[in-house]
């Protein structure tokens, strides 16, 4: 019997990205940590996301004060964001990976608190990065200006290593999620429970390893995402010497094995890989399947490589009813992320919050 404090026992789940948002999450980068030189060709990225997102959906901006704030702003407003649909927070963080240290929402069909937030423990993606930790505290923030719910949980888990159809079913990996640097003392059964009475979600399917160059251990966000119910889109290396290829053929064949929550076959659609990219000699976790999912538009990272054309055209025919629209990070990934990490989904709930 689940415990009756879970947001599954209360009838909460975590809806698909897909779904309607009310609202994206950011935090602005600020840290010379990750880009040391690329810092200002990472902004413009952020201007380009923020100006795209402002105009199909409410953004809240984390800044760390008031002189980042006028200085975004005036940004935002020469690139021709639509400011009236942009938040500031004064909110500090350490760096940017909203997607992992940020809330993971989720929602249920009731008048009272219909919205809810998940607040997992943030490591460092395993004590990697003892800095970040601070940012640990970003989602109760969030949570106390919102004044919704907030489920406190004693298990780390970043948001970038799960991913869910909004009917039932969640994709995560082996690498990630049963590494000893993150809950060494929970089987792989407890995790499923965790995940199950924290998301709403009643199936799994296991992937193994992640992309080379990718601190995380291997987050789902980096090699297969949902795109609706029964389809799944997951990165293929064509070249078989690049020292990506056997794991992510594994994957391949792991999903087209896989079913759905109600034993369906899935629909595995291949996504290409980028060419190899390196900084200071570091493969870098360059992804086409890092893209982020708004309300009418997808934001997809590209590379300024041949098959960035491909990518885009499997997605379009993916999305027909969105924009998908390449924005360059060969600058962004020297973070060893790209949209989807910094990127977190509020979903837009029945009645509209005021």
């Amino acid at each position: 019997m689940a415990n009756p404090a879970t947001p599954r026992s209360l009838g909460y789940r975590m809806p698909a990205e897909w779904s309607p948002h009310r609202a994206t999450w950011l935090s602005w980068p600020h840290s010379q940590d990750n880009w040391p030189t690329q810092l200002e060709q990472v902004r413009a990225v952020w201007v380009q996301m923020i100006r795209e997102l402002s105009e199909v959906e409410q953004v809240y901006l984390l800044v760390n004060d008031e002189s980042a704030e006028r200085e975004v702003a005036a940004r935002l407003q020469r690139a021709g964001a639509a400011l009236n649909k942009v938040s500031f927070l004064r909110i500090p963080t350490a760096d940017v990976w909203m997607r992992d240290y940020g809330p993971t929402f989720v929602t249920r069909s009731t008048t009272e608190s219909p919205l809810a937030l998940n607040d997992w423990i943030f490591n460092g993606w395993g004590g990697k990065y003892e800095s970040y930790e601070e940012d640990e505290r970003v989602a109760k923030e969030i949570a106390a200006l919102l004044k919704v719910p907030v489920f406190d949980h004693p298990v780390v888990l970043e948001g970038g290593s799960i991913e869910v159809n909004g009917a039932g079913t969640c994709l995560t990996t082996e690498r990630c999620l049963l590494n000893k640097n993150r809950n060494p003392n929970l089987t792989r059964q407890e995790i499923e429970t965790f995940l199950e009475d924290t998301l709403g979600v009643a199936h799994f399917i296991w992937l193994g390893e992640g992309v080379a160059g990718d601190d995380t251990d291997g987050h789902i966000d980096d090699i297969a995402r949902f795109v609706d119910p029964r389809t799944v889109v997951c990165i293929r290396e064509a070249n078989s010497q690049d020292e990506n290829y056997r794991c992510l053929q594994e994957n391949y064949e792991r999903l087209r094995r896989a079913t759905d929550q109600d034993g369906n076959p899935l629909n595995v659609v291949a996504l290409p890989c980028p060419s190899a990219i390196y900084s200071d000699g570091e493969r870098l976790p360059a992804s086409y399947a890092n893209f982020y999912i708004a309300n009418e538009i997808v934001l997809v990272p590209v590379f300024d490589d041949p098959n960035d054309g491909q990518a885009l055209g499997v997605l379009r025919e993916l999305f027909p009813n969105r924009r998908v629209i390449g924005l360059r990070c060969n600058e962004v990934v020297v973070g060893l992320g790209a949209i989807h990490c910094v990127t977190q989904q509020e979903p837009r709930i029945f009645p509209p919050r005021a």
